[in-house]
């Protein structure tokens, strides 16, 4: 045996090297997904003891988990019998798919407040993530939230609007942080709608109702108050008292017995762009005057009271915010400024009582407000308790627009208004590297039907062909990180046994775009179009042959019949990572790491040291022997050529002579894809075209040597012996 092993060492040392390293390294391989899989508490969904423990440490050191709530399917976080905060799942409250086609399913934990209090990612399916980039790096993304607010708009960006809140991408794995971005807000929504934290956040959707400025009828005061144009808060210093009760200013100010029943304010309020508002409270000119007044997108509201407490307040400053009234509308506050401030002096309608106290107030655009969803008018009650420390107390009041005053949305337009998918998002942000790709791959096919007069003009196609590899190595490959794997091969399939979505493969468009193109060109030409022209891996394999090559280096070949037998083994790889993917797609992904695609250009060799020494080697083999992975090793080569057999053309030609008596086409091929009969073997020719150029040359091709010779294009079926003899000699040349 050992004998054997030497004598194979000694004849096939680059084959050998390389099926020792890819041995040891499937093996290793083997080893570390087993502890890492032990050990991993990511891959394991619910809570674990230490996670448990994090969450709970997050809000107090004596916090406590209570009873998980079937209705709101999270747990209250519990503190000295009062609710703190609440825990929940991801995957409980919302599912939508990462590129694995499954959920990420995170453990988040919000206050009262809806602030983020803790995020951990608990189970996901993520080909990059399980064996690639750090877990690590996917919880330092989603720690990012802690802090902000569910109400925010949170983004995936380096950096933000003025109303947004930028969060780091992970390098290599933004779809995948996109996709946890969305599960992350939409799961936070749904669970701070059903807890009352928040209003129901399907109103944010609606396209904003307009107002009907043809709507008007005169009326006066009482009509006004009585169809709900105009609402009342009316507020005694007894309630006032009551609501102070449970601070620390519950002894300051008290009213006697006597005044219990005095009003603390009587403040009636209403909307004024409708014009049965704004023109019967201001009249006509200063109706108008305040139409104009307002740009697009803005609004008014009018106060007006009597009482001891002042809406406005004494303390007010030019420049400054008003601090006792503000609105709210869809759980966001808004505020006014002395600009968005204007006395009113004077109200016309009939029977209209006194007021103290009368101001219009303008709601900015910045605010998106919407006349036709309810909105709170807050009032804030504040007693001081000492030299500079003060209690508020807010009383809030609704108000709703009367219908009539208002145009709602179109069916139409709230069809338009619904939130695009997340994959048309990504579409839309990846524009200008879509277009780059589409075309290169429109130049690509053009080529491929140019490819009977290019390879007329050898320097100008190969230095074309040079062009194009060093585009897919670093534009395709490590700019797009779009290095097409057999885990996409098994994810398609996955999807077809279950439920199948475009959506999955849409969100990721650059793999989309190049898989959609690998498909039609493998059933109109074979692999050879993808293998040789598209993979980044394999461009960079020819690449670096090229350069040793012309450096002169030598080159080592295997015989053919051990070379053909060696064809088979891309093909049992496939095979048994065909069937373990039916049982467990996360082994699967793991073992597809005999691809070193991932380490090449996703991760760009920034990972353990096994992985890196593998790719390497494999990189370092390819100085002296051309694409060994893709010749024996590469399991998406042997999926892509399974279809191949069902291709519609043909465009390699070939003569009589070609394989008998002529051979130069099989020893000039790079990698061994002719048979010595003459046959191209279309499960492994590349599309190189290199043995076209030699097929076109009248100086190189024996045939059109011989017939230059002889002064006539075709040779004869049937060569003298003497002619064959010098054949062969041509070609061995």
């Amino acid at each position: 045996m050992l004998l054997v092993i030497k004598i194979l060492k000694e004849r096939f040392s680059v084959f050998y090297s390389v099926s020792i390293l890819a041995l040891i390294f499937i093996i290793g391989l083997i080893l570390v997904s087993n502890n890492t899989l032990a050990s991993s508490t990511i891959n394991n969904p619910g809570f674990t003891r230490d996670i448990k423990q994090t969450v709970l440490s997050s809000f107090s050191s004596t916090a406590q988990l209570g009873i998980f709530d079937e209705k709101s399917k999270t747990w209250p976080v519990e503190d000295k019998q009062k609710t703190i905060g609440y825990v929940f799942l991801t995957d409980s409250q919302v599912s939508i798919p990462a590129y694995s086609g499954k959920p990420v399913n995170l453990v988040v934990a919000i206050d009262e407040q809806g602030i983020f209090q803790y995020a951990w990612v608990i189970e996901h399916h993520e080909p990059i993530l399980l064996v690639g980039i750090p877990e690590q790096k996917l919880n330092d993304f989603v720690m990012q939230y802690v802090g902000h607010s569910l109400k925010d708009k949170i983004r995936v960006a380096s950096s933000a609007n003025e109303n947004e809140v930028a969060v780091d991408a992970v390098t290599g794995a933004t779809v995948t942080v996109m996709v946890v971005n969305e599960t992350i807000m939409r799961a936070s929504h749904k669970v701070a709608i059903s807890l009352g934290l928040i209003q129901a956040s399907a109103e944010d959707i609606l396209p904003v109702s307009k107002i009907n400025h043809e709507q008007y009828k005169p009326e006066n005061w009482g009509e006004l108050t009585g169809d709900g144009t105009i609402r009342r808060q009316w507020l005694t210093r007894e309630a006032i008292d009551d609501a102070f009760k449970s601070t620390n200013a519950a002894n300051v100010d008290v009213a006697s017995a006597s005044e219990k029943q005095d009003t603390f304010i009587d403040l009636y309020y209403t909307y004024l762009n409708p014009p049965t508002a704004g023109r019967n409270l201001l009249g006509d000119s200063e109706y108008q005057w305040l139409m104009k007044e307002l740009k697009a997108g803005e609004h008014a509201i009018a106060l007006m009271a009597n009482g001891r407490y002042s809406f406005r307040g004494n303390g007010f400053v030019r420049g400054g915010i008003f601090d006792r009234v503000n609105l709210t509308q869809k759980g966001a506050d808004i505020s006014f400024r002395d600009l968005d401030y204007f006395r009113l002096l004077d109200i016309y309608p009939q029977g209209y009582p006194e007021f103290s106290e009368m101001a219009i107030f303008i709601i900015r655009s910045q605010y998106q407000f919407d006349p036709g969803l309810n909105w709170d008018l807050n009032l804030l009650v504040r007693r001081q308790v000492g030299p500079i420390a003060s209690t508020f107390v807010n009383f809030s009041s609704s108000y709703q627009t009367p219908e009539p005053y208002l145009i709602r949305p179109t069916a139409e337009e709230i069809k338009a208004a619904q939130p695009e998918p997340l994959w048309v998002t990504i579409w839309y942000q990846k524009g200008f590297q879509l277009s780059v790709l589409i075309i290169s791959l429109v130049l690509l096919t053009i080529f491929i039907f140019l490819q009977d007069w290019l390879v007329t003009f050898p320097r100008f196609f190969h230095t074309i062909r040079r062009i194009y590899l060093v585009y897919t190595v670093f534009f395709i490959g490590w700019y797009l990180l779009a290095q097409l794997s057999i885990v996409n091969v098994f994810t398609f399939t996955q999807a077809l046994f279950n439920d199948f979505g475009w959506e999955l493969f849409l969100m990721d468009p650059a793999i989309f775009v190049l898989w959609t193109f690998t498909a039609a060109t493998v059933l109109l030409w074979g692999r050879g179009i993808f293998c040789g022209w598209l993979c980044p891996f394999g461009a960079l394999q020819e690449l670096i042959n090229e350069l040793a090559r012309h450096l002169k280096i030598k080159q080592f070949e295997l015989p053919f019949r051990i070379h053909e037998k060696l064809w088979a083994l891309k093909y049992l790889i496939l095979l048994v990572l065909f069937g373990i993917s039916l049982e467990s797609m996360s082994t699967a992904e793991k073992l597809a790491e005999v691809e070193p695609f991932k380490t090449s250009f996703l991760l760009v060799f920034n990972r353990e040291w096994w992985f890196v020494t593998y790719a390497v080697c494999l990189l370092v083999v390819s100085i002296f022997t051309r694409k060994v992975y893709c010749r024996y090793i590469c399991p998406l080569g042997a999926a892509l050529a399974i279809p191949t057999k069902l291709r519609l053309f043909d465009w390699l030609k070939r003569r009589p002579e070609c394989g008998s008596p002529c051979k130069l086409c099989a020893k000039e091929c790079e990698i061994q894809a002719i048979h010595p009969d003459g046959r191209i073997n279309a499960n492994e020719c590349h599309h190189c075209l290199d043995c076209q150029v030699t097929y076109e040359n009248e100086n190189r091709c024996p045939p059109l040597v011989m017939a230059k010779k002889k002064g006539k294009r075709k040779i004869a079926a049937r060569l003298s012996e003497a002619e064959r003899i010098e054949m062969i000699e041509l070609s061995e040349k």
